[in-house]
């Protein structure tokens, strides 16, 4: 009989000692911004709920539930997914900025360098811990509306069985959509991370990042403007390239027409018909520039008194 055993090399030990360091620095990452996740964890649920509640006490909503209940659970989870997109946005926009800009403002990044973190690393945990963030409001909201819908249908019909009328085609749709706000949800973290990883201050951070997109809609027709008085299309074709009304209308370009009810998206749009391949690309193109702008500041520039 031959026995063998796994020997550890300075490598593998060297290794194994950073993965576990970089765990631990998620997990204290959590622990600092646990407190003002579950404040506005609590705020943004309100306001999905109350949503919700406007949404359901609709006119029409009744009629939809008796005669095309199909539609009526689509317009249910489109609308709601709508609403949960533009706060979950604001929320990240808050959080991440609270998360990095917070350390440069006040100073405490200079704590946890000295202890031996590394700039870039410590950066990465962060946005680990975010995405992990996100992730969890995901995944609760989805559960949360689940069982909302369920308790809409016992009050408005007595009993649950709309929920037979759900296809496999619904599960498809509604993952699609699911996967628009998760998209939306990296894209809003990595635009917040570049925004304080440049400005290096809560203050300048959290601002930049709470106008880039109103900024980013308003530029939509404002293209179209442009178009018209210089008899340009340049100027329209731009429009393409926004990332804010892509976003808005991103699950409109990937969900097939049977699965729209009219509210699946909502805000400006680009001026010329873009797909959704397209947006996809320009979103990730985006995503990607933003987190090179959020690492290399980090890694070049040195942190000052």
């Amino acid at each position: 009989m031959s026995t063998s055993s796994a020997i550890l090399t300075p490598e593998s030990s060297t290794q194994a000692r950073l993965h576990a360091r970089f765990l631990s620095m998620v997990r204290g990452e959590f622990v600092k911004t646990a407190r003002l996740f579950w404040i506005m964890l609590i705020i943004l649920y309100a306001g999905c709920m109350l949503g919700f509640l406007l949404g359901a006490t609709q006119r029409a909503v009744q009629t939809d539930l008796q005669h095309t209940p199909l539609h009526f659970l689509y317009y249910t989870v489109e609308s709601n997914l709508v609403i949960f997109r533009i706060l979950s946005g604001i929320f990240l926009l808050i959080l991440t900025s609270f998360s990095i800009g917070y350390e440069y403002q006040y100073g405490t990044i200079r704590i946890l360098l000295a202890r031996g973190a590394g700039r870039v690393q410590l950066l990465l945990a962060k946005l680990v811990m975010l995405a992990a963030m996100a992730l969890l409001l995901l995944v609760l909201f989805i559960l949360l509306l689940a069982l909302l819908i369920c308790v809409q249908l016992l009050i408005m019909a007595g009993n649950l069985h709309a929920l037979s009328a759900i296809t496999p085609a619904f599960w498809s749709n509604s993952g699609i959509d699911v996967f628009t706000v998760a998209f939306n949800m990296l894209i809003t973290i990595l635009l917040a991370a570049a925004m304080n990883a440049l400005g290096r201050s809560l203050t300048i951070g959290l601002s930049a990042s709470l106008l880039w997109f109103p900024l980013d809609n308003f530029a939509s027709p404002f293209t179209s403007v442009l178009a018209q008085l210089l008899h340009n299309d340049f100027w329209l074709n731009l429009s393409a390239y926004l990332l804010g009304p892509l976003l808005n209308r991103l699950p409109e370009m990937l969900l097939p027409k049977a699965a729209r009810t009219g509210f699946e998206a909502f805000g400006l749009e680009p001026m010329v018909h873009v797909s959704g391949s397209h947006a996809l690309w320009v979103g990730a193109a985006y995503a990607l520039v933003f987190l090179v702008l959020a690492l290399i500041p980090t890694w070049k520039r040195d942190i000052k008194e």
